[in-house]
């Protein structure tokens, strides 16, 4: 739109993983949860450059952007005979159940809010490297189908079948696991703030504008009644 302020577009695919295994707080390591996810997302928003950068005049600048992003994640988790399972279905903290009129089930489309900044500059005139870091807030809790409490094991299992009461605590497969079951409303996520993730890139990017003006391409070539 000009060296200042410009609109950008994109898609990306990533692969989100965590797991209760690897924590430094006593209280997580003890929920022995983990999942994966494979994420695909499309946005759209705004750059704002603090320099005006141009081939022949500014070769770089920090920037700025802001926007809206669509989303699509479906978390699992391995069980523990070793299978992929989807946990949306399993209905870990008892999303849809009538027991539960409080716990709609989650969607797997959802928004998020892009923003960050970066460093942009110019190697010759064609080619422009661009690192970035892109923080994304979004509309959900359940990335990692983790956000509210326990719900009652054997009304989950009841309803939902063994792999899901497997599936909502994993304590119990620990060695130190001390024989006790979570009850219904003890702690299980937090659900306070909202679920976040956030992208690292390094972007090499061809600047068109190097080739020469196409508006000035076009009008030699249009007839003179389009000129």
């Amino acid at each position: 739109m000009s060296p200042h302020v410009g609109l950008r577009f994109g898609a990306s695919y990533t692969n989100l993983t965590a797991a209760d295994s690897l924590s430094n707080i006593p209280v997580n390591k003890a929920r022995n949860l983990s999942f994966a996810t494979h994420l695909f997302e499309f946005q759209g928003g705004l750059e704002i450059n603090f320099l005006p950068i141009e081939v022949m005049r500014h070769k770089a600048t920090p920037y700025i952007f802001g926007g809206i992003a669509a989303f699509y994640d479906n978390p699992y988790a391995i069980d523990p005979e070793g299978n992929k399972v989807f946990l949306r279905p399993l209905s870990t903290e008892g999303e849809g159940l009538a027991n539960y009129p409080d716990r709609k089930q989650y969607s797997l489309v959802n928004m998020a809010f892009p923003f960050g900044g970066g460093f942009k500059f110019f190697i010759g005139r064609t080619i422009m490297l661009t690192t970035e870091i892109g923080f994304r807030y979004t509309n959900t809790d359940y990335l990692d189908d983790v956000s509210k409490s326990y719900v009652n094991l054997d009304t989950l299992q009841a309803y939902k079948g063994k792999i899901a009461r497997q599936m909502s605590y994993r304590g119990n497969t620990l060695k130190n696991w001390d024989g006790n079951n979570p009850n219904y409303g003890d702690q299980r996520g937090d659900n306070k703030a909202n679920d976040w993730y956030w992208y690292g890139n390094l972007t090499v990017t061809i600047f068109f504008r190097a080739f020469g003006n196409p508006k000035e391409y076009l009008k030699t070539k249009c007839p003179g009644i389009f000129r």
